[in-house]
């Protein structure tokens, strides 16, 4: 069920909002999610931060929600910045009759056409356009589609890898912008494609998709299960130095980590990270520019950031300071897409995990507090030192659960 009120509640109010509406009392919920009832009081009283996303993740299940009803997304704006729903509800529209016959005027362009129009989805994409993306995906995906019906052997094949990859635009995209049923939707006819093209890749990178989605209901086991799965399909082509294996493989032990890492299981999580590493590595030493026809972004620069969203995630804020200090630093950091870049942003001290005497630098992006006739309240002033407690509430407030879900698609 979809929780919705005005955009300025907190995560709190609309954490009891949802278990009020399952009558369940905050010891009940505590005991689901496996905390004191003491921690649910003061999460519903906006005195403690959920600053991970695993603390997200935990509790929607448990309320019979989606993380993004936690969450406040979609989130409301202008009518301008709202039309992406319209263009997503048309890609819904396409990719529930991806099994019928495409409405398609005209004989399609080629395979290699296509794959150069989704080098354009993957530039929007990493410059964070999601309305952008899915404003072109229900042409390209009905072109697809025609493709597909009309090409025979090799170029039919390359039509449907074509479709799966725009169907991973659009999860992207879904995810970004938060719309669970084109999620869901974009994942599963991705599955479908790949097993049709003559990609031997594409279906790992759907399987990658998937991982992702697990982590919308906390199954953390069975999302690093399914990334093992995916990895074993690639094991050859990965150790042979296919530079499109070792991307994929690469992308598929940081997903592993971040899932090792909210289970619990640390140690795990850092060797999958050192696996990434050791990917990445082989990648820049032995290769130039490869075309992404997957559109997996993966390089050291993305390791970097998840071993500090690693850290966060673990609770341990010292590492993850450590490590953002050094990784903001190196000028590969410097490289990572506009998409990738709330990532960096957030690696200065005290932004997210704050000092060890636990309070918190206000971040230099506060965002505009609204001054009410009634109220003499006023913004505090650029590096203030708060308390945790007395941070803003509402949309405008970034924690680490936004920041890190942005850098692992």
């Amino acid at each position: 069920m979809t929780l919705r009120s005005d955009g300025h509640d907190a995560i709190g109010q609309r954490v009891k909002r949802a278990r009020l509406r399952l009558g369940t009392t905050q010891r009940e919920l505590a005991t689901l999610v496996g905390k004191s009832q003491g921690w649910v009081s003061q999460v519903e009283k906006g005195h403690r931060l959920l600053d991970r996303t695993t603390d997200i993740n935990t509790l929607a299940p448990a309320l019979h929600c989606h993380p993004n009803d936690l969450i406040g997304r979609p989130y409301a704006g202008v009518p301008a910045e709202n039309r992406w729903q319209v263009s997503a509800a048309q890609v819904v529209r396409e990719l529930r009759r991806y099994d019928l016959a495409p409405h398609f005027d005209g004989a399609p362009r080629s395979a290699e056409e296509l794959w150069r129009d989704t080098g354009r989805l993957h530039r929007l994409r990493d410059a964070a356009a999601s309305n952008s993306v899915l404003d072109a995906l229900p042409e390209l995906l009905r072109e697809a589609r025609a493709l597909g019906e009309a090409a025979q052997s090799r170029e039919r094949e390359e039509a449907y890898a074509i479709y799966a990859v725009c169907c991973k635009f659009a999860h992207t995209a879904a995810h970004a912008l938060g719309h669970p049923e084109l999620i869901a939707m974009a994942s599963d006819r991705a599955a479908w494609a790949a097993g049709r093209s003559d990609d031997p890749l594409m279906p790992t990178v759907s399987a990658w998709m998937r991982v992702w989605d697990m982590w919308a209901t906390a199954d953390w086991d069975d999302a690093v299960a399914l990334s093992d799965q995916a990895m074993r399909s690639v094991e050859q082509p990965y150790v042979q130095g296919d530079p499109l294996a070792l991307r994929v493989m690469g992308a598929l032990h940081l997903r592993a980590a971040i899932s090792a890492a909210r289970g619990g299981r640390p140690d795990e999580a850092r060797q999958r990270l050192a696996a990434a590493d050791e990917a990445a590595l082989r990648m820049d030493a032995h290769y130039g520019p490869v075309f992404d026809r997957h559109s997996v972004t993966f390089s050291a620069a993305n390791v970097k950031a998840q071993q500090v969203g690693v850290e966060v995630e673990m609770g341990d804020h010292a590492r993850a300071l450590d490590l953002a200090r050094k990784a903001a630093d190196t000028p590969m950091m410097t490289i990572l897409p506009k998409s990738r870049r709330g990532t960096t942003d957030s690696m200065c001290p005290g932004r997210c995990c704050g000092p060890a005497d636990g309070t918190r630098r206000w971040p230099s992006w506060r965002p505009r507090r609204r001054r009410h006739r009634s109220s003499s309240a006023t913004t505090p002033s650029r590096g203030r030192t708060l308390p945790a407690s007395s941070m803003p509430k509402g949309p405008g407030r970034r924690s680490v659960c936004d920041v890190w879900q942005t850098v692992s698609n």
